[in-house]
This record gives C-alpha cells, sequence and structure tokens, in this order.
C-alpha cells in the first residue's frame, strides 16, 4: 500500500519528494456502547485496515487535500487562515478541524502541506474512519513540527476537534482505541478518568468478523446527540436524588432504587442502557481474563438487546444481520458495534464456521434488505505510525 499512495501522491501532486507515508488504524468496540460519554467503561480495540496518509510540508500557508477514496471530488485547496469550526467542507473537516484544535492549544503551524489519504475502512460504515483521520493527521502534524505530544494527547485533540469543529458529541472512545491501539489486545477504558490496560484477546480457534451493513451513515446526521441529551436529561434527575458524577457510577441495583426519579419513559429506558451496558463490559472483560469466551459472547448478545430495546440505535439492517449470525452454530457472540443506524456488526466466529457464517448471513441480508453485505474477517493491530 505504500508505494500505491506514494503514487497516487506523485500523480496528483506532481512528484513525492520529500513526502512521508502515515498509517492511522480503525477501530472496532467489542462491547460498551453508547457508553464512552456516559463515564463508563469500553472495550476496543485498533484493527489492521485503517487510514493512509502522503503528506509533504509546502513553503506557504496553503493546504491542498485529496481523497482516493472520494477521487471525483479532485483536489480539495484551503489555507491554514481558512479553519473555520462548523464549515461546510466535506471530509476535509476533519483533517482541518485537528489542525484547527492544535493551532487553539497553542502549537501554530507554520506551514501549509499537500496532502493525500486512502481509507481501507469502508465509509460510512461506523469502523470510525473520521477518527482515523484525525488521529492520522495529529501524528502527522506531530512529526512534521516536533510537537511534544503523547498518542493520548493525539486522542484527546481529535475528540476535541471532533465536539467544537465539526460540531459532533461523540466520547473519547474511538480516537482513544485508535491512537493507543496494541496488537492482539483490546483495550479496556474506564472513561471517566481514562484509566486503562491493555486485555490479551485471545481467541482460540475463532476470529473477529465485521459485517458493514452498506447503509451508509454519518454521526452528525445521526440521532447519536439526541441520544447524548436524554443521557444527560436523566442524569440530572438522577442527581436530585443520588450523589453521582455520572451513569457510570451506578450500577444495575442502584438504578432500580433511584430510576423512578427520570420522570421520561424513553430518558429512563436510555439511561438503562448506559447503566446495564457498563456493567456488562466490566463482566466481559473478567470473562475473557477467566478464558470464558462463550460468556463473553452471551454479553455481546445481551449488549445488542439492549441496544436494540432500550437505546433504539439497531434498525432493521443491523438487527438482520445479528439475527441471523445467533441462528448459525459456531457463532459465539454477535451484536451491533459503533453508533448504530447503519454502520457494522462484530461477531466472534469459530474457524470452521466463518465460511457459513458469511455465505448464509449474506444470503439472508440480500433477501431481507435488498442489497448486499460486505465481510470482512480482522486482526486487531497497532496505533499511528510512520511508514519508514
Amino acid at each position: 500500500m505504500k508505494n500505491i499512495v506514494l503514487e497516487k501522491f506523485a500523480e496528483v501532486y506532481g512528484d513525492c519528494q520529500g513526502a512521508e507515508v502515515f498509517f492511522a488504524p480503525g477501530r472496532v468496540n467489542l462491547i460498551g456502547e453508547h457508553t464512552d460519554y456516559n463515564g463508563g467503561h469500553v472495550f476496543p480495540c485498533a484493527l489492521t485496515i485503517g487510514t493512509y496518509g502522503v503528506a509533504r510540508k509546502r513553503a506557504d500557508r496553503k493546504l491542498r487535500f485529496y481523497s482516493m477514496n472520494f477521487e471525483k471530488l479532485g483536489v480539495i485547496e484551503s489555507s491554514l487562515d481558512d479553519l473555520i469550526p462548523g464549515a461546510a467542507a466535506g471530509w476535509t473537516n476533519y483533517p482541518k478541524g485537528v489542525m484547527w484544535a492544535f493551532e487553539e492549544r497553542g502549537m501554530k503551524l507554520p506551514c501549509g502541506m499537500d496532502l493525500l489519504l486512502n481509507g481501507t475502512i469502508p465509509n460510512g460504515s461506523g469502523l470510525s474512519s473520521s477518527a482515523s483521520v484525525e488521529v492520522l493527521t495529529g501524528a502527522i502534524l506531530r512529526e512534521f513540527f516536533g510537537f511534544d505530544v503523547s498518542n493520548q494527547d493525539l486522542a484527546l485533540i481529535g475528540q476535541y476537534a471532533e465536539n467544537n469543529f465539526n460540531k459532533v458529541n461523540c466520547g473519547i472512545m474511538d480516537q482513544f482505541a485508535i491512537a493507543m491501539g496494541k496488537k492482539n489486545h483490546a483495550i479496556f477504558l474506564d472513561t471517566s478518568d481514562l484509566s486503562f490496560e491493555y486485555a490479551p484477546i485471545a481467541l482460540e480457534g475463532a476470529k473477529i468478523v465485521i459485517a458493514c451493513s452498506n447503509k451508509k451513515r454519518g454521526l452528525g446526521d445521526s440521532k447519536y446527540n439526541e441520544r447524548r441529551s436524554e443521557c444527560e436529561t436523566a442524569l440530572a434527575q438522577l442527581q436530585k436524588e443520588v450523589d453521582i458524577k455520572s451513569l457510570g457510577d451506578l450500577d444495575e441495583e442502584a438504578f432500580q432504587k433511584y430510576q423512578t426519579a427520570i420522570t421520561s419513559d424513553v430518558c429512563r429506558r436510555r439511561a438503562r442502557h448506559a447503566v446495564y451496558e457498563n456493567q456488562r463490559t466490566i463482566r466481559a472483560v473478567a470473562a475473557l481474563k477467566d478464558g470464558d469466551i462463550a460468556e463473553f459472547g452471551r454479553l455481546m448478545n445481551a449488549s445488542h438487546v439492549s441496544l436494540r430495546d432500550d437505546y433504539e440505535v439497531t434498525g432493521v439492517e443491523l438487527d438482520t444481520l445479528v439475527e441471523e449470525a445467533w441462528k448459525i452454530d459456531g457463532v459465539i457472540g454477535s451484536r451491533m458495534t459503533g453508533a448504530g443506524f447503519g454502520g457494522c456488526t462484530v461477531s466472534i466466529v469459530r474457524d470452521e464456521a466463518i465460511d457459513r457464517f458469511i455465505q448464509r448471513v449474506g444470503e439472508a441480508y440480500r433477501d431481507e434488505i435488498g442489497y448486499g453485505a460486505d465481510f470482512y474477517v480482522v486482526e486487531i493491530g497497532d496505533g499511528p505510525r510512520v511508514l519508514s
């Protein structure tokens, strides 16, 4: 891939002299959905698919962007003097937002750059292509201009850019999983204080399989911000009865005791998901440490039911993929992953069942939905890096 993106850079920008190649992964969340902005735990991992970037410093303040995923758009020109939060600038708002966020933190960019991107993450799949671009951009700026920022800083800057430049009220999970990725490990992250531990993923005789629904979805135009607002309403009402900082501070028993403080049935169900999903995630990681992959799978399944019934973010596409997966012998667990309303499911499938899984789920999905899903048997990879 390195040679492919360098050749394309030379074709687009005339030559590739002085250009460097970078990579940032995508991510999948194994369990712990819509808990990251509710002060709960998440359990994501970085993938070996992601975003490749070729960048070269310029002598002026001009910015030139090109994406091999959106070739019809051609080269998009801008400037460091034209970084305007909330502007309708399509995909370039993700790298621009990070440049803006660096400058907001006092790290002034001395010059512009030519940038070419090629993502191997399916666009709109919910595997965090936007966060991958954000972390990639941060890694480029750090390398080019010598900024003293850690990988964890790159995650926080990426989230800040998403919240304040792109106006999407996302939590920290996506950027953190991508920036802090470690091969063959998932990250057990407490989003309330960013304490985390790496947990080895030893799926003896099984693989992680991602099914992409091919229903395109954007965080900003989904009901993501609405769900977050509903949880904030529930939290504010609970705080009148119990001393908590976030929904993640409650366990199931405490939620049952105080839930009547939430006056709206809808907000109560949203909060119940956030509380119960957090506890499921804690139990799932414990099960994995004990080698109980079957229990991990059961908790994945329960996560999907909660996301479907209490949080209402699945939809017919994701429900079809998951419910068909549950019918197949050899599927240990299956659930939607990401924000929902489209995107992907993640399943743990025994090796001998993978071909059967892809065939049967794919056929049933096409029959029900009218178009095909795409399947990826994925591996867990490292975080952002320069490809020397």
